[in-house]
């Protein structure tokens, strides 16, 4: 087994002591903070407000968060390289309740995984390669990797990373 990559992600929270437009903070998470003693299943794709991470990836998770649960995963994870602020709007824009949205801003996480790419191509520019994982106190014991990945200017290939498969593992 492999461990998950020591990373501190910059998040935003809500503080309701705050006054004015703008009750949020800066906090930093740990992976730590997020693995330590927990089963999480971790997702990760290449960008908020993208068309198959929007319509497909998020929402099956999303929809299928309680059979998540009942499997005895602690926490949902979908991890994506933009900043805070964009993974706040997409998860209001996607109203997404359950699954924590995790910025991997720098794509620090991501590059340590050896699932940063290039899509340039596209003007993304550096992102995550889509993935899915389960995480067990910090112990990656399975991972879904798209075929594809060392090409890095591709398709997106989007088949064993989805809800569906990580479940019927799970269900095992």
């Amino acid at each position: 087994m492999t461990r998950v990559p020591t990373v501190t992600f910059m998040t935003r929270v809500r503080n309701d002591a705050l006054e004015g437009p703008n009750p949020f903070e800066w906090k930093a998470l740990t992976t730590d903070e997020i693995f330590k003693g927990k089963k999480v299943v971790l997702f990760a794709l290449p960008g908020a407000y993208t068309p198959t991470c929007s319509t497909t990836h998020l929402p099956g998770y999303e929809k299928h968060f309680d059979e998540f649960r009942a499997l005895g995963v602690d926490s949902v994870v979908c991890l994506s390289v933009n900043d805070a602020f964009v993974m706040y709007n997409w998860g209001k824009a996607q109203n997404v309740e359950n699954v924590f949205l995790l910025p991997d801003g720098s794509g620090e996480f991501s590059r340590k995984m050896g699932m940063l790419v290039n899509k340039d191509n596209v003007g993304f520019g550096f992102r995550s390669w889509r993935y899915s994982m389960v995480v067990e106190d910090g112990e990656i014991t399975k991972m879904f990797v798209e075929d594809g990945f060392s090409d890095n200017f591709g398709a997106d290939p989007f088949e064993v990373s989805d809800a569906d498969t990580m479940l019927a593992y799970l269900k095992k």
